[in-house]
Parts: structure tokens; C-alpha cells; sequence
């Protein structure tokens, strides 16, 4: 009673299941009712008398056991706290803080030990906009210990959308067959975990720091198929995160454990990665990439963000949706097209997503050949498929494949085919080819026979 008191908490003693107890409380103007009681005999008792004097409020209340909460849920209490549960649910965040804040110092002590060289960040071939904000987070986290660094990629920034990006927050990049890599004490890979997986770097390469989203996959000889593993114990540091939506997600947790400062521009194109990544949060969404946004929102440049909502359609991209749609072949809910030669590959992700809108369609596979490579990009919403795993198992002994349950990708070297002179036959064995890898691994072969 004292206790209350010095708090100026008014208390009353009494039978909590005495009518005239509760009246001096004056029930009729409480709004809701905090019950501590640790016996259920007690709870029936008040609870009867609570829900005669004031029916509407709100009534929450302490369980010493599941038995005791699964009584008081049917008793009719609105929320029910388990006291050893809030404290496991407590221990699990701290132990989180704990391992995130020991994550963020061991990334600042591997980028500290450069020894005077500059730090190579590497995205993959034709970085997007989640590939190109990490790096650009990861280059400024390098600025504040003294360390310089260069974002370096193989391909080009070819979809219109990725070049307003890149041209808008002045972000500057460069192409990694015209650097001298001997200039780099180390190299950092971000939103790509596998030397030669989408990279040029061969296959084996040494990679100081890998920070990404994507499961890696590597080929199984022993039945052909393709398997995740981990990277752990290849690279000095690894912070691979499959269940996150975005690598820009990641990032942003970086900074936020560091205490860093952001700028507009890095907010507007961290934000901007995580929205491309996760389709406006609408594909392999986590609660880690929402409280990200909501952390950078009020930080961005949201007039360059509105700039990026609306970029110019290219005649290319045109082109390629037109090609797109003229070669679908469907059968059930499955979709596959070939757009034919490419010179953006950015365009075929464009493309899946857009025939994945198709009525009846669940399933969008779309691909067409580059200079050296077929690129292959696939779309589910189906919540049966896991489109990673089965362009894994469909490309990943031939080539290089993986993803998330509703987004994927696969790149296969345009080698295997290195017989075929003419361009045209090329073309034909490469669809036919990839349609029936892609239908026998999902079954749709044996259906058809």
C-alpha cells in the first residue's frame, strides 16, 4: 500500500470478487483492467464481477502457467501475459542487440586491417539499385575508420531505371576490367557471395567480406543437383541473411548499430533498394526490412525518389516485353518465354515480372542470350513453388542458379554450345533446351505425356 502511494497510485483493499470493493473503484468509469492474480479461482471471481459492473473494458491479465492463460483466453480476457515468455522474448532481442553490435565492431576491424591499400566493394554483374546502395553504405562505413574504397562491377547499369539511380544520386562506379586489383588490400562482396557466381572474379577467389541476402548455391557432382552452403569459413568476415528481403536492409542495420550519420542521398538510395527488392514490400518481405524503411523515410530525398518512380520507358524494354508476350508458352500456370539476343539483360527481370500479371499465370519464367551468357530470370506468387530451388535444380549443374521462394535467377555460359556457329540455331537449342530443364524439374513434362 505504501509503495502505491509514494507513486500517487490511489489502492483500495479488499475481496476483489466483493461487489462493494469494486464500487469503491467506481467500475463504471474504468476502461480497462490489469489482473496480477495467480489463481484461477480468484480470476473467475473477478472476471464475473468485472464484466457485470463495466462490460466494455478491456481486460488484461497474468497467467502462472499455459494452462492458466488457455483458462483465462476462454474465459473471455482480451490478452493474456505469460511472464516466462516476455522474458524469453526479452532475452532473445538482447542476445540480437548483442550479436548485432559484435557484427557491426568485427566488419569495422576486418575494413580497418587494409594496411594502406583501398578496399574493393564488388556487387555482381549489372549491380541494381539493392546491389549499388550497399555498396555505397559499405564505402561510407570504410570513410569513417581512414579507409578508401572503390565500388567495382563487370557488367554494365543498363536498365533505365538502374541508370537514373546511379545518375541522379551521383554515384560513382567503375568497371572492374579497367582497375588495377593489385591497388585493393581487400575485397568485399556485397548482395553476391560466390566468386565466379555472377561475378568475373574466378571461382576459389579469396573474399575478405561478404554481406548479402541470397543463400549461395554450389553444384553437387555427386547427383547433379544444387545445394546451398555457406561461406563462412571462406571469407574473414560473412554476413549472409536469407530470410531478409533486401541487402540495403542489412546495411541499414550496420549504420544504425554504428551510430553513423546518413546523408539524403545514401537514406533516399538505401531506401530505394530495399523498395526495388522487395517489389514496394510486397515479395520476400521481412519485419527487419519494414523497420529499415521506416527508419530511412523521414532521412530520404524524396523528390529524387519521386524522380526514380517514374523513369522513361526505353525502346529496348519495349521491345523486349513485345517479344516477351509473342513467345510465351504456357502450360497450367506456368509461363515461359524467350525475349531472343539481348543487349540490357537488366530487360528479362522486367519482363518475368510483367507476364507474372497475366491472368491465370502463377509462375513466370523468362530468358534470352547475351554476348557470352543466357540469362534466365523467374517470378512465382505460387506458395507451392519455390522458384529459387528449382532453377537450382534445373540450371545449377550447367551453369550458375539460385534465389528466393518467388524470385530467382540463373546465368548459363553460352560455352555448351560452342559448336553452333549459326545465331539462329543457337537461339532454337538454347530454348528448347531450357524449356524442357525447367519442365522436367517441375514435373509439367511427365504431365504432358
Amino acid at each position: 500500500m505504501k509503495a502505491l502511494r509514494d507513486q500517487n497510485l490511489e489502492a483500495v483493499i479488499g475481496d476483489v470478487s466483493d461487489p462493494k470493493v469494486l464500487d469503491k473503484v467506481g467500475m463504471t468509469n474504468i476502461s480497462a483492467v490489469l489482473i496480477l492474480c495467480s489463481e484461477c479461482e480468484v480470476d473467475r471471481d473477478f472476471l464475473a464481477a468485472i464484466k457485470k459492473q463495466s462490460p466494455n473494458a478491456h481486460i488484461v491479465a497474468r497467467a502462472s502457467d499455459p494452462v492458466h492463460r488457455e483458462y483465462l483466453e476462454e474465459a473471455g480476457v482480451d490478452r493474456v501475459i505469460l511472464p516466462s515468455t516476455v522474458i524469453s522474448n526479452a532475452a532473445v532481442r538482447y542476445l540480437e542487440r548483442v550479436e548485432s553490435a559484435k557484427n557491426s565492431k568485427d566488419l569495422l576491424r576486418v575494413i580497418s586491417s587494409v594496411d594502406g591499400k583501398k578496399l574493393a566493394i564488388i556487387t555482381h554483374d549489372n549491380p541494381d539499385p539493392d546491389a549499388i546502395s550497399s555498396a555505397l553504405a559499405l564505402k561510407y562505413i570504410a570513410s569513417t575508420v581512414d579507409v578508401e574504397a572503390d565500388i567495382l562491377h563487370h557488367g554494365e547499369i543498363g536498365h533505365q531505371s538502374n541508370r537514373a539511380f546511379v545518375n541522379l544520386l551521383n554515384i560513382e562506379t567503375m568497371k572492374i576490367e579497367n582497375t588495377n586489383m593489385k591497388e585493393y588490400g581487400k575485397i568485399a562482396f556485397v548482395d553476391v557471395a560466390l566468386p565466379g557466381a555472377n561475378n568475373p572474379l574466378p571461382e576459389g577467389s579469396k573474399i575478405d567480406i561478404i554481406i548479402d541476402h541470397h543463400q549461395p548455391v554450389v553444384k553437387n557432382g555427386k547427383n547433379g543437383k544444387s545445394k546451398s552452403t555457406t561461406v563462412a569459413t571462406t571469407s574473414e568476415y560473412s554476413d549472409i541473411r536469407p530470410n531478409v528481403g533486401s541487402t540495403s536492409t542489412i546495411m541499414t542495420k550496420y549504420l544504425q548499430e554504428l551510430g553513423l550519420a546518413l546523408d539524403k542521398n545514401l537514406a533516399a538510395a538505401l531506401l530505394y533498394g530495399i523498395r526495388t527488392d522487395t517489389l514496394e514490400f510486397k515479395r520476400n518481405t521481412c519485419p527487419a526490412d519494414l523497420t529499415a524503411a521506416a527508419f530511412l523515410y523521414p532521412l530520404a530525398d524524396h523528390e529524387v525518389l519521386s524522380s526514380l518512380d517514374t523513369p522513361p520507358l526505353s525502346v529496348e524494354t519495349l521491345d523486349v516485353l513485345g517479344e516477351a508476350i509473342r513467345n510465351k508458352l504456357i502450360k497450367g500456370s506456368y509461363l515461359l518465354s524467350s525475349v531472343g539476343f539481348v543487349l540490357d539483360r537488366d530487360v528479362i527481370p522486367q519482363a518475368a515480372d510483367y507476364l507474372l500479371n497475366l491472368e491465370g499465370v502463377t509462375t513466370a519464367v523468362v530468358f534470352g542470350l547475351g554476348e557470352d551468357q543466357i540469362y534466365i530470370s523467374g517470378r512465382t506468387k505460387d506458395i507451392r513453388v519455390n522458384i529459387g530451388n528449382v532453377m537450382s535444380d534445373a540450371f545449377g549443374d550447367i551453369g550458375s542458379a539460385g534465389g528466393h521462394a518467388t524470385i530467382a535467377a540463373a546465368q548459363i555460359p553460352l560455352g555448351i554450345f560452342s559448336g553452333i556457329k549459326d545465331k539462329h540455331n543457337l537461339l532454337e537449342l538454347s530454348e528448347g533446351a531450357i524449356i524442357k530443364r525447367f519442365f522436367r524439374v517441375t514435373g509439367i513434362e511427365k504431365e504432358g505425356e
